[in-house]
């Protein structure tokens, strides 16, 4: 758990209480990480529980512990759009936890893409490795149950950010506040991260083919933070072709994800790493219709990139958004 800091006692007027709201987050990654920032700063007790080993969600970081390399296997770039997102941008990268990487406008994490999640919940009460297995709410507030507690804790108010689908199964049952989940469509990726004894032969950091099995191919080795090591790659497939071998092995991806590269290149590979990981939930196709979806009567709500869009920023402003309607309603 991240170490909790003092948090102002703030009435909730509508609540009728003298002590600060408490806010349960289910869900680390980016869009969870601003909401609990947000409320944070707006004198609101958060509680943030994720199932993942670390924090970052599907900004996530793998590393091998033979080799000591890691792999940003899932988003590997931020870029602003909006005022928002780019101030906070700019605060990262004067601080050193993003620079520039790949193309202009275009920023990677430092050391790993988990560190801009790492510091927005930074201080504040984080569980990971906690996966929730029952929600409820009654009279005192929402119940959370989790597989590796006994305890049930009780909120006032319950913030969800896992992808829509999971979202709608953590409820069990239909939020008028939230029906636009049912909405949100996502494409899966497979994702292949590889080492090799020396760099393949493609220009730059990016290699984007526009077709075929592979929809890009990152060099891990070149981000800004990272050095040492032998060149280290992560590969993501196509979101056709990763639909079509969604439940196939990891280690048949492996092959003809390898096999793909290998004619891509024109040359064969003998990796000294290989590894796959499925996301089910990768690439957002379909939005919820909003920047955030909440229900006051029930006092929760949603936030993501289901939202908005397949962006890290986008993830980032829904987050801010719900925070925002959390601390009209509450405060």
């Amino acid at each position: 758990m991240l170490q909790a800091y003092d948090k102002p006692a703030v009435s909730c007027g509508r609540q009728g209480l003298a002590r600060p709201a408490q806010v349960v987050i289910v869900g680390a990654g980016m869009a969870g990480a601003s909401a609990a920032r947000h409320l944070a700063e707006a004198g609101f007790a958060v509680s943030v529980f994720d199932k993942g080993r670390q924090v970052g969600g599907r900004m996530a970081t793998r590393r091998d512990r033979e080799t000591g390399l890691r792999f940003d296997h899932g988003a590997q770039l931020l870029r602003a759009h909006g005022p928002a997102f780019r101030d906070r941008l700019d605060d990262w990268r004067a601080r050193g936890i993003v620079a520039p990487w790949d193309a202009p406008g275009a920023d990677a994490a430092v050391p790993d893409m988990t560190a801009p999640v790492r510091d927005l919940l930074a201080g504040l009460e984080v569980h990971v490795g906690r996966t929730v297995t029952g929600l409820t709410r009654d009279a005192a507030g929402w119940r959370l149950a989790l597989a590796e507690a006994s305890e049930v804790r009780v909120f006032d108010a319950l913030v969800l950010t896992a992808p829509a689908p999971q979202a709608e199964r953590l409820l069990g049952s239909a939020v008028p506040g939230l029906a636009g989940l049912a909405q949100a469509a996502y494409a899966p990726c497979w994702s292949l991260m590889l080492a090799v004894p020396q760099e393949l032969p493609f220009a730059g950091d990016v290699l984007r083919p526009g077709d075929g099995p592979i929809a890009a191919v990152f060099r891990e080795s070149t981000k800004p933070g990272r050095s040492g090591g032998a060149p280290h790659l992560t590969l993501h497939a196509s979101p056709d072709w990763s639909a079509a071998h969604l439940e196939e092995t990891p280690e048949a991806v492996q092959a003809a994800l390898l096999a793909a590269l290998g004619a891509l290149l024109g040359t064969a590979i003998a990796p000294i790493h290989l590894r796959a990981h499925r996301w089910r939930y990768a690439l957002v196709t379909g939005t919820c219709g909003a920047p955030c979806l909440y229900d006051p009567a029930a006092r929760v709500g949603y936030a993501g990139d289901a939202c908005l869009g397949p962006r890290v920023e986008a993830a980032y402003d829904s987050g801010a958004a719900l925070a925002g309607r959390l601390a009209a309603d509450l405060g």
